[in-house]
């Protein structure tokens, strides 16, 4: 049985989401606000977190960053009411795997539950890929670590966010293939729906600012005019 932590400030989401997750069969714990719920995904194991953005003592951004810092690879799914960019990119960018608006449905939220979990336990599909020692990947002159999730240019990390690094994994293992933004959305996400494409440019912009020499010029992951993005490797 799945447990999931659910964490939000008003009662009656948290009795809504507790009800019907339990009704599909999932184990809740619930906390209802920051400090408590970065107590109990520190010292307890989850399957995913439902994160309220706005919750007291500690926010939800904070809480992440903190899991995300202490190495908790949890599937997080941020809970907000803002709607604004800047607002799900920053949680995104921090290491959320996925956010939700409010009004939601809850079949909606165990949607979304099911993606990231599946996302996260999966393997990836291992076609033809660069030089590969044990679980090393060469990449040009980048070096992926997928045991200790570093990226590495000689002997200079590169500090990736965990769906950055899930990203760059994905277009690496793949090389010179063309993908949509809706391909890498369901590829890397884990889900399929098309009004959240912009997400894709966002992440792939903020990879290229980490892993490409000149990002206004990039040589490994480029864009494809009119279709999606590539991952080039040199010989």
């Amino acid at each position: 049985m799945s447990r999931v932590l659910v964490v939000d400030d008003e009662p009656a989401i948290v009795t809504l989401l507790q009800y019907n997750l339990e009704q599909a069969d999932y184990q809740v714990v619930t906390a209802i606000d920051g400090e408590q719920a970065l107590n109990l995904a520190l010292h307890e194991k989850f399957d995913v977190i439902l994160l309220d953005l706005m919750l007291p003592k500690m926010d939800g951004v904070e809480v992440t960053k903190r899991l995300r810092q202490e190495k908790v690879k949890t599937p997080i799914i941020m809970i907000t009411a803002k709607t604004s960019e800047f607002d799900t990119v920053f949680g995104l960018e921090l290491g959320a795997d996925d956010y939700i608006t409010k009004p939601f449905s809850p079949r909606e939220v165990i949607a979304r539950m099911k993606a990231v979990m599946r996302r996260y336990h999966e393997e990836e599909p291992t076609d033809t890929v660069p030089s590969q020692q044990g679980h090393r990947l060469q990449v040009g002159d980048l070096t992926i670590d997928q045991d200790k999730f570093q990226v590495k240019r000689g002997n200079q990390a590169i500090e990736l966010t965990p769906k950055e690094f899930e990203l760059l994994l994905f277009f690496a293992k793949r090389p010179g293939k063309v993908w949509s933004r809706e391909q890498l959305l369901e590829g890397v996400w884990g889900f399929d729906y098309s009004g959240q494409t912009r997400m894709v440019d966002i992440h792939v912009s903020h990879l290229r600012e980490k892993i490409e020499q000149d990002p206004k010029h990039p040589t490994l992951l480029k864009t494809v005019r009119g279709f999606g993005y590539t991952f080039e490797v040199q010989p």
